[in-house]
């Protein structure tokens, strides 16, 4: 199984993605996995919420839930297509 180009962590100001929806946003610090829709694929994310005061909590998250409950607002223009995993192409 290939190695994700995204296993190594970032600092916070520097993701790999940034997910959002009303009032959250989800930075994607790392992958555990090279496939998202894996079962129980989980990044290591950076949540900010409000119920965080604006501060970000870090912890890991599935893959999944992003990717069916937020929208994709950035990704690291630096990683080709053939870098990140599947459904992490472009925003839409």
């Amino acid at each position: 199984m290939a190695r994700t180009s995204m296993g190594k962590t970032r600092p916070i100001d520097e993701p790999y993605a940034i997910f959002r929806r009303p009032g959250w946003e989800w930075r994607v610090l790392k992958a555990y996995q090279r496939d998202p829709q894996a079962p129980y694929a989980r990044w290591l994310l950076a949540t900010q919420s409000p119920y965080t005061f604006g501060q970000w909590e870090l912890g890991d998250g599935y893959a999944k839930d992003l990717l069916e409950q937020a929208q994709l607002t950035y990704r690291d223009p630096q990683l080709g297509d053939d870098e990140m995993p599947d459904r992490l192409v472009h925003p839409a």
